[in-house]
């Protein structure tokens, strides 16, 4: 059992004098390369990592779902037979009730505590973390069989009609469908996810910059509008059917940038796979390279403290590729560094960052995990 399952588990019994009945562990995810890709239909290569939203609970014989959450000031408390808008975290949960319900699962009242050792708005997907963890518990109370792919769209559908983040599915893909060892190539048009196995000799660091941002209060459903209209300017539904000479088609401005972006970002996806396969390390550091570029240039969700932390990873010792990673407006960068110098690099990296910035950052290695399940 991991930290976050003892402390959930330790919290259970406090509060309700008895063990829980399940604990439900629900992986964060990092997201090596293919940014902004996953809604116009693109490529991505996510992992689940081995930081998790912890669900400790027991059905109710009521309608109703009460949580208490570690480091949240407001405790969840739900009538399913009437969900409202409210502020907060609870939002997630009562979107995802309501997602669940529209497609027809049958949903029971449990209760909870929820504990979790993944930063918030740090684009390692906490959001779905939680809504995955909702959606398996509403499972294991309501009967009803597990099925990652079908999950991961409502939860998606949560995200975007109830939360109102125009989201992707490469998030919930990715928490729900995990694979111990490897990252996962998912196709966003068809979800077909691959299992890309990781070589024993990189490790995979998050570059936490100590910054963060809310998607809702960003620039994250701007930039999906604008990959939709250069989708509509050149003639396609996806941009994944465009490519590069389409882009003459459309005036030189904003759209060609975000166009250029998508397409190229879709190619750098298939060729990062090819070379984890071939063990190409050189290769790998030159596509992160030029994908940070292109995010921070064509696509703008870079930041200030985002372009410093990948500068300082990329000219550390023992780093083989560093990009930033997630929807960007500040959280964190992704490293692939050589395992044997992994702690020197993370000492390195968060000295020099404090120094440059006068912020604190965090640098962990994190393994590739197994999807959201019931936890042992």
């Amino acid at each position: 059992m991991t930290e976050a399952g003892r402390r959930a588990t330790t919290w259970f019994r406090e509060v309700f004098a008895t063990p829980p009945q399940w604990l439900v562990r629900s992986p964060g995810r990092v997201n090596l390369i293919g940014e902004h890709t996953d809604y116009s239909g693109g490529l991505v290569m996510p992992m689940a990592i081995d930081r998790e939203v912890v669900v400790a609970l027991r059905p109710r014989s009521d309608r109703r779902v009460t949580i208490l959450a570690e480091g949240l000031p407001s405790t969840v408390d739900l009538d399913l037979d009437g969900l409202v808008h409210r502020p907060g975290w609870s939002k997630y949960v009562a979107g995802m009730a309501w997602s669940l319900a529209e497609a027809g699962h049958r949903l029971t009242g449990w209760e909870g505590v929820v504990t979790s050792d993944l930063p918030i708005g740090a684009g390692l997907s906490s959001s779905a973390a939680i809504e995955l963890a909702v959606a398996r518990s509403f499972s294991l109370c309501g009967g009803w069989q597990w099925n990652p792919t079908e999950i991961a769209n409502l939860a998606q559908r949560a995200e975007q009609e109830w939360v109102g983040v125009a989201c992707g599915i490469m998030d919930q893909l990715a928490v729900a469908g995990g694979v111990a060892g490897s990252a996962l190539l998912i196709d966003c048009r068809s979800l077909e996810l691959t299992p890309v196995r990781l070589p024993d000799e990189v490790a995979v660091a998050i570059l936490d910059t100590g910054t963060r941002r809310r998607l809702t209060d960003s620039a994250y459903n701007q930039r999906r509008r604008e990959v939709e209209a250069a989708a509509a300017g050149l003639g396609v539904a996806w941009l994944r059917d465009a490519a590069l000479n389409d882009l003459e088609r459309l005036p030189a401005g904003v759209l060609r940038q975000r166009a250029r972006h998508v397409i190229t970002e879709n190619a750098r996806v298939a060729a990062v796979a090819v070379a984890l396969s071939r063990g190409d390390l050189s290769e790998l550091g030159r596509l992160f390279a030029v994908s940070h570029s292109s995010l921070s240039s064509d696509f703008e969700v870079s930041s200030r403290e985002l372009d410093r932390m990948v500068a300082i990873a990329s000219a550390t010792s023992g780093c083989i590729a560093a990009r930033m990673t997630g929807a960007g407006f500040g959280g964190c960068g992704v490293a692939l560094v050589e395992s044997r110098r992994q702690a020197g690099f993370a000492e390195s990296v968060v000295a020099r960052y404090q120094t440059t910035t006068g912020i604190q950052p965090a640098v962990f290695i994190v393994q590739a995990v197994e999807g959201t399940s019931l936890s042992v």
